[in-house]
């Protein structure tokens, strides 16, 4: 049993106040955000849907006309960017799936060990920051948020479990919110799927996607309705990591990669197919030339570049998780495997796809609306790159960011003075 210095105890319960104390001072004044991610959706859908929640939060606060997420246009990358300000070639979150050389294995959205990992992950997620800035932060998922990135989670957060019923999830903001000044968070993110879910199954054109975004829209107004009884200057920022292509189930829209790779070996390189794209990473760097030259002459609906030759606007040859070539399908064309379509035949007449180079492919624009104390109401922004989120947020809670991709300068006609 260890015992405390009756001496000391006034000294330590002293401290302890003082702590308290300097932590409501720096929080007093500072206001609240709470980012909401509906994956998938996409940047026409509010009026494609009539969603008429977000259209009266668009009215009273600032709308995009579409974000541009981040290339490859994934889950992942583009909600990893949207905390880090990065784009995936300098955060590292590359892709759904990617491999990695430095430990010869492959990274999945769907190996938990995987996403728990912090190796995979670079940059300085907001949450740290945050609390670097004597905040707390929540999170009620977001990819990294259950990763001990620089041994540092959210101050609360929840592993990932998409069972958990919607509604919940926007209560859990409300409880957050109404925690003592001291514990409470100014940075909460909330994450939700079933936009791009049904996106995915049905193609965006769908009904089944429609009450997607219908469901969408009525957490909107919960969560506002909500944020409406609390006395807090809480901003709410909804976003989305994507949009959403309609893919046809047509023969010639399948690119088969066994024919790609017709006639090379396989012990040259490893070939990684992520559907929209896919990458060579070589085992023997003298054969580059050789398979460059053998498949860039089967070039249809498809190119085919070497690392340092990717299009500099797409920021994707930096990192060693890209491969040494690399493939981009045009929109509506997908790398397949032929083994995998005998094993499980496609039968659906249309699904969603996303994955293209977002520059050039309308359907691929994600949203960002913002609404609070801190927004100009009615102000319209054009096209932007979702990079430039990270800094928006860091200048309403008054903190400044590290060095990122994201520059203030792009939103900073939104925020009131």
């Amino acid at each position: 049993m260890h015992f405390i210095s009756k001496r000391i105890l006034p000294i330590l319960f002293f401290s302890l106040f003082s702590l308290a104390t300097f932590a409501q001072k720096i929080t007093k004044n500072v206001p609240y955000v709470v980012m909401v991610s509906f994956d998938g959706f996409r940047h026409d859908y509010v009026e494609k849907y009539n969603a008429k929640n977000i259209k009266k939060f668009i009215k009273k606060g600032a709308a995009a006309e579409k974000m541009l997420p981040s290339f490859p246009s994934k889950t992942f990358p583009n909600h990893y960017t949207l905390v880090t300000g990065l784009y995936p070639s300098h955060h590292g979150l590359v892709d759904n799936t990617f491999y990695d050389k430095g430990r010869d294995t492959f990274y999945s959205i769907r190996q938990r060990e995987k996403v728990e990992d912090p190796y995979y992950y670079g940059g300085l997620p907001l949450w740290q920051l945050v609390q670097q800035n004597g905040m707390k932060s929540a999170s009620f998922f977001w990819v990294g948020s259950e990763t001990p990135i620089g041994g540092v989670f959210p101050s609360y957060y929840h592993r990932f479990d998409d069972t958990v019923p919607h509604t919940k999830r926007v209560n859990a903001v409300f409880d957050w919110l109404k925690l003592p000044e001291v514990d409470r968070p100014h940075l909460i993110t909330i994450y939700f799927s079933m936009v791009d879910t049904q996106g995915h199954e049905y193609g965006p054109n769908s009904d089944k996607t429609k009450e997607a975004v219908m469901e969408a829209d009525s957490l909107v107004g919960l969560l506002m309705n909500g944020l409406k009884k609390m006395d807090l200057p809480v901003n709410v920022i909804l976003v989305s990591d994507h949009g959403m292509y309609e893919m046809q189930n047509k023969l010639e829209y399948f690119i088969f990669q066994e024919d790609l790779l017709e006639g090379l070996s396989k012990n040259d390189f490893i070939f990684v197919n992520n559907g929209t794209h896919a990458n060579i990473f070589m085992k023997n760097k003298a054969k580059e030339k050789e398979v460059f030259n053998a498949i860039a002459a089967k070039q249809i609906h498809f190119k085919i570049y070497k690392k340092a030759d990717i299009p500099e606007n797409l920021h994707f040859n930096e990192h060693p998780r890209i491969g040494d070539l690399f493939f981009i399908a045009e929109p509506g064309y997908s790398f397949y495997s032929k083994e995998t379509l005998a094993k499980k035949p496609e039968s659906r007449k249309v699904w969603g796809v996303h994955g293209f180079d977002p520059y050039i492919t309308t359907e691929m624009g994600a949203i960002f609306y913002a609404n609070g104390p801190n927004i100009k109401k009615g102000k319209k922004i054009p096209t932007f790159e979702n990079i430039h989120v990270y800094p928006f947020v860091t200048a309403i809670l008054g903190i400044t960011p590290p060095k990122i991709d994201g520059d203030i300068k792009v939103l900073e006609g939104i925020l009131k003075k």
